[in-house]
């Protein structure tokens, strides 16, 4: 009989919650020699953040540290003081850390200096852009690493061209995996009907990201392309506070609050926000995983960013890299409207079993 391998999940962020709802199911169903332990740092730690997550996924962490918030680093160091102290008394056999954020730096450090085996899903990822705090998580993560899970041929490359030590394991996308175990709650969302909206009816926008909305100039850009994209179709913006709260720094936000056509909501549950993705008549983002989101669902969308770390998402799926010029958003838009925007497919094990794969390869 095979050994029981104890595999300590760490997440801290709501796009990091998405990545890990099907692994207790899993291992329960096809490895019984395996257990889960689930441990929320605490990175993103109010309800809209975190709670309804876990609850529409009936997936509670097992653990919770409540690592400080505030800034970068000292979150950092809270969630490392905390997490050596549970392992240091837990000693899991392995360590899972999805994606880029802090608590993906720091769970990679203590497994490291812990002597436990880690293993970095979505690894190879790179925006070749060092401006971006999280590429420097990724990177420090897979050069900790001792299991690299991958999730798109560019992975696969750079993990080569940087040499990394680590045992690479190809498996597709684990975020895919929840869109699929959750197919028929998010078709039973149809959260645009409470909106008075039709399917295909309107233009999803988030806008998150420090570089921008965190300053005058990205703001007043974010007003100038919802002004203009209203003169097309609805606007859905589920707004991040921040965003909210830099608009009424500048000065906008009662102004757009105005405006005919534009729905502000607040951070929304995973099911009502992906059945607003899947029905979109094209989703505008600076997101990281709208991109695979809308290449899976195969919703259009128009990503403002200067790069991005998931290339598979322009090269095979639905997305576009675009500047922040609001002229080039419209025209893209048309070209949506006048069905010569490209298709995309799906790309390769983007099929629901990716958590499977990563189990296997532990078991």
């Amino acid at each position: 009989m095979a050994k029981v391998k104890h595999i300590l999940i760490v997440v801290g962020t709501r796009p990091n919650f998405i990545k890990v709802t099907q692994f207790k199911k899993i291992a329960s169903k096809y490895f019984s020699h395996l257990t889960i332990t689930i441990l929320h740092t605490g990175q993103h730690f109010d309800d809209n953040m975190s709670k309804v997550f876990f609850d529409q996924f009936n997936l509670h962490p097992d653990v919770f540290l409540n690592a400080e918030s505030g800034r970068p680093a000292s979150q950092i160091a809270s969630i490392i003081q905390k997490l050596d102290a549970y392992v240091a008394g837990n000693r899991p056999d392995i360590i899972l850390s999805p994606g880029d954020v802090n608590s993906t730096l720091a769970t990679s450090i203590v497994a490291n200096k812990n002597s436990i085996p880690l293993g970095h899903i979505e690894s190879g990822l790179r925006s070749e852009d060092l401006g971006m705090p999280e590429e420097h998580n990724r990177i420090l993560a897979d050069n900790l690493a001792n299991h690299l899970f991958v999730t798109e041929p560019s992975g696969l490359n750079n993990i080569a061209n940087e040499e990394l030590a680590g045992k690479v394991h190809y498996v597709g996308n684990t975020m895919i995996d929840t869109m699929v175990a959750f197919q028929n709650e998010i078709d039973e969302a149809a959260y645009y009907n409470s909106l008075g909206l039709k399917s295909q009816d309107y233009i999803l926008l988030t806008m998150h990201r420090p570089a921008t909305v965190d300053n005058e100039k990205g703001v007043l850009f974010v007003k100038s392309l919802i002004t203009e994209m209203l003169q097309k179709r609805d606007v859905v913006f589920p707004a991040h506070p921040r965003t909210i709260n830099k608009m009424k720094e500048f000065g906008v936000f009662e102004e757009l609050k105005g405006l005919k056509g534009l729905h502000f909501l607040p951070p929304l549950g995973y099911f009502q926000f992906q059945n607003l993705v899947k029905n979109a008549f094209c989703c505008v983002t600076d997101s990281g995983g709208i991109q695979e989101e809308t290449t899976f669902a195969q919703v259009p969308c128009l990503t403002l960013r200067p790069n991005t770390e998931r290339p598979i998402t322009i090269e095979k799926g639905t997305n576009t890299l675009l500047s922040n010029d609001v002229a080039l958003v419209i025209n893209y838009l048309d070209s949506i409207a006048n069905g010569s925007y490209k298709k995309g497919e799906i790309p390769e094990l983007w099929d629901g079993k990716a958590t499977r794969r990563i189990l296997e390869a532990l078991a």
